[in-house]
């Protein structure tokens, strides 16, 4: 039976705003608000299977804040979850002034603390902390366990700037302009007094046209032939354009992948389409002892296989620092994928260069994660290769070996080989242009549940090294036709259920013993139970809408819109997502406890979690259900 509600003693009280002040959204308000909640609360007890909301007691006056215990219920779609401590409930039926739509029952022993909801309703009307709180729980939550990570690795790194911050602030630096009819010698005369090693080419609204940079110098007038007349040349006629630039808003994780992406050492920032400033390489990593831009560039111009096998394991060591410093894990998996795709590259490029073999009669195809730009930390080998359709026989074999060897020289540098054999190796994923065509045709109108169950991995892909001109037939047949095959997009529906979310029958998170490694403790493959049950729900989402974008959270939220899904939902897809796949990283990097398993690096222990991440996970997973309940309606009727 439910305790007679207690008084909150003066003692008490204290008592608890210093606990609440330590969760969200208590820790954001103001003082006079959560002296107005607290001052107003009482305490409650519910014994186990007890009914702690019942729909027939009509609105809710109170508010209740698990402080212990756990509360199971079901959501107005019928699906079940489950609270716990640290959680608010129900936040939507008492804005609404509504009574619940489903009994809530506590699964223990559950202890409260309980608001007046009148109280609640008018702080929200009032407090802007509290109203964005209950309007975007889940992503406050996730700001939380965000910073609580950088708190706890932030000794590990050199940097504390966040690469989440905007570029607005870092210092605002006047950029050295000029108009495109400047004389080159009165540009550089500019450069030399601001003592810059870059100007940029404006028009009278102070618009983008172009820069000169240190670098140009070299080859547009120092080597030209004949040097040009540096008093009579205009900047315009040997400025760069277009200028790649970004928005004053960008973060700093954007400036940085775009420097390392295009070779580029200056980026101007723009406001409303005007140049407002200009940032350096070296602001975003001027403590840092080894840039991302850097590491690229090592990876790019490596001599040989034992100097990438050697710099390898700095990519797993850059992810760590950029995950203390609180890069997301959107960011982070991108710019992983990005030093990956560039150690593939030179790697393909270094041993078909022994090989006398010519990158411009093939294409190497990443697959899956990579193909997304979605690498973790621990991440296997999926990878093809397609060759020009006037290969004979004789040559094909020349690729097979080349492809084996990749492979190889891939697991040495700390790539396992794909235990599905989804490499160019295996004579399966190194075809002609001709086979691959014919082998998508195949899956997508004759294939058994089974095949395409093994098959869907090959419709991520990406081209990486060689001919890319290659690769684009085959995602133009997934774009295109897919959509047009019923049965294709029923199996993958039917794909998307084979797993289920890792949450028991009344919505807690449900550990499960380890196939692979029977001493180990019951854990949760982060991976087949949470993030891969996005990623092949938004494959099949994208292909049937005709979605051309190949990563999950750009696949969600475009196929979202053109389905008609409403915002909130499909940017509670793409949140639960991101969530998932940072809490891998952490998992795999070692910013949380022990996975639950030796042999997985995407298994964890929910004990090693804190109440926070708890919480977290227990949402997104909840929100994977939602989505699987999407999909059987949509496609499995």
């Amino acid at each position: 039976m439910m305790s007679t509600p207690s008084p909150l003693t003066n003692t008490l009280l204290d008592r608890l705003r210093a606990e609440l002040r330590h969760c969200p959204p208590f820790a954001q308000l103001l003082p006079a608000t959560l002296d107005s909640l607290v001052g107003g609360a009482r305490q409650t007890y519910y014994a186990p299977g007890e009914t702690v909301l019942d729909p027939g007691a009509g609105p809710l006056p109170r508010l209740l804040w698990i402080r212990r215990g756990a509360v199971a219920g079901r959501a107005a779609d019928g699906l079940p979850f489950e609270s716990a401590a640290g959680d608010l409930l129900p936040i939507g039926a008492v804005l609404g002034e509504r009574a619940v739509s489903a009994p809530y029952t506590a699964v223990d022993d559950v202890f409260c603390l309980e608001f007046d909801a009148a109280l609640f309703r008018r702080l929200v009307a009032a407090d802007t902390v509290l109203a964005d709180f209950a309007n975007r729980r889940v992503q406050h939550l996730l700001e939380a366990s965000r910073r609580a990570l950088q708190t706890t690795l932030a000794g590990r790194v050199l940097d504390e700037q966040s690469f989440e911050s905007p570029l607005a602030l870092l210092p605002r630096r006047l950029p050295v302009a000029a108009s495109p009819d400047t004389t080159v010698h009165a540009a550089l005369s500019q450069m030399h007094a601001a003592r810059v090693g870059s100007i940029l080419a404006i028009d009278a609204d102070g618009a983008l046209l172009g820069i000169l940079t240190e670098a140009d110098l070299l080859g547009r007038i120092l080597l030209a032939e004949p040097p040009p007349d540096l008093r009579r040349v205009r900047l315009g006629a040997l400025m760069t354009q277009p200028v790649h630039s970004l928005d004053i808003g960008a973060r700093l994780h954007d400036a940085a992948l775009l420097m390392a992406r295009h070779g580029i050492h200056h980026l101007p920032l723009t406001q409303r389409g005007q140049v407002v400033s200009v940032i350096a390489e070296h602001d975003l990593f001027a403590l840092q002892l080894r840039s991302l831009k850097s590491l690229s560039a090592d990876l790019g111009d490596a001599p040989d296989v034992p100097a990438l096998v050697g710099l390898a394991p700095s990519i797993r060591q850059f992810a760590r620092d950029l995950l203390a410093r609180g890069l997301i894990a959107p960011a982070l998996t991108g710019l992983v994928s990005h030093l990956n795709d560039v150690l593939t590259r030179r790697l393909v490029q270094i041993i078909a260069a022994q090989r006398g073999l010519s990158m411009r009669r093939a294409c190497w195809l990443a697959f899956g994660s990579e193909a997304r730009a979605e690498q973790t930390v621990a991440t296997d080998q999926d990878n093809g290769l397609v060759l020009a359709d006037e290969v004979d026989e004789t040559e094909r074999q020349a690729w097979l070996l080349l492809a084996g060897e990749v492979n190889l020289r891939l697991d040495e540098c700390g790539y396992p080989l794909c235990k599905g054999g989804v490499m160019a190796g295996n004579p399966a994923c190194c075809l002609r242009l001709r086979d691959w065509r014919a082998r998508f045709a195949d899956w997508m109108a004759r294939a058994t549940p089974e095949d395409l169950l093994k098959a869907s991995i090959y419709f991520d892909l990406r081209p990486l090294a060689g001919e890319s001109a290659l690769a684009a037939p085959l995602s133009e047949m997934l774009v295109g036709d897919a959509a047009r095959q019923p049965r294709f997009l029923h199996l993958l529906a039917q794909n998307v259920m084979r797993s289920s979310p890792a949450l028991n029958w009344h919505g807690g998170l449900q550990a499960d013993a380890d196939a692979e490694d029977e001493a180990a403790p019951p854990g949760i493959d982060l991976k087949l139970r949470g993030s891969a049950l996005f990623v092949e729900s938004a494959r099949l989402l994208a292909l049937a809408s005709g979605v051309a974008a190949t990563g999950t959270r750009e696949r969600l939220a475009a196929a979202g819109n053109l389905l008609g899904v409403p915002a909130a939902e499909h940017e509670s897809w793409v949140g639960a997502f991101d969530l998932i796949q940072a809490l891998r990283l952490r998992v795999q990097i070692g910013g949380v406890g022990v996975g639950g398993g030796a042999t997985n690096p995407n298994r964890v222990d929910p004990a090693t979690l804190s109440d926070l991440d708890r919480r977290l996970l227990k949402d997104a997973l909840g929100v994977a259900r939602r989505l699987q309940q999407r999909i059987a309606l949509d496609w499995l009727r």
